[in-house]
């Protein structure tokens, strides 16, 4: 059953990464149709995305305003034209505690990018003090967003934690992840680095 289920998990990352890959190639080929590009031919299916809904790819992911551990306000639609990391999570769930290192690790890998942004937002209800603890106590440093109300979890969709979407430069979801990873890996990096060298790609095939 273990075993069963790493593959399944394999299988999924994998088709994150190619989704990723495949939509900043028709950003910087210029179809201007993500939903297209991801389905043309039926090569590329995100999972579990459907084609409906405020998860499915190429919708504008859902405009949200919260706030930082340090009282910061942030909103979705302040970030056009970066690449966003969100990762829905909790402090009393065992598989994001699992995945906050290599979420860490992520953002290290990044940090001298400034077109590359990581929220992490915590639904935890038992309010601001338990998350600051628990973030400050593993010294986590990406931006860690309130959310008591599920406010995000709902526009969403999400369906259980953690939950973690990457949204490209126009606001638009590109790939969506059910369950923990590693994101430190490789690939994951890679696909990253794509997507956001696609408006430096534009600028030079412009010029």
């Amino acid at each position: 059953m273990e075993r069963d289920s790493k593959i399944l998990s394999a299988i999924a990352v994998a088709i994150l990464v190619v989704a990723i890959g495949v939509v900043a190639y028709a950003n910087f080929a210029g179809t201007g149709d993500v939903g297209q590009v991801l389905n043309d031919g039926g090569k590329v299916a995100l999972e579990p995305s459907s084609s409906e809904g405020p998860v499915a790819a190429g919708k504008l992911a859902p405009d949200f305003t919260l706030k930082t551990l340090n009282g910061e306000t942030i909103s979705l639609t302040s970030l056009r034209g970066k690449v966003v990391f969100l990762n829905v999570w909790a402090t009393w769930c065992g598989p994001c505690r699992e995945e906050m290192p290599s979420i860490q690790a992520l953002y290290d890998e990044f940090s001298h990018e400034p077109d590359f942004v990581v929220l992490a937002v915590s639904e935890d209800s038992a309010g601001r003090g338990a998350v600051d603890s628990y973030v400050h106590g593993n010294a986590f440093r990406f931006d860690v967003l309130l959310d008591p109300q599920n406010l995000v979890g709902d526009a969403y969709d999400v369906s259980g934690i953690p939950e973690t979407f990457i949204i490209d430069r126009t606001g638009r979801i590109v790939a969506h992840h059910v369950g923990p990873y590693d994101w430190s890996k490789a690939e994951m990096r890679d696909a990253l680095h794509q997507l956001i060298d696609v408006k430096e790609k534009e600028t030079a095939k412009a010029g």
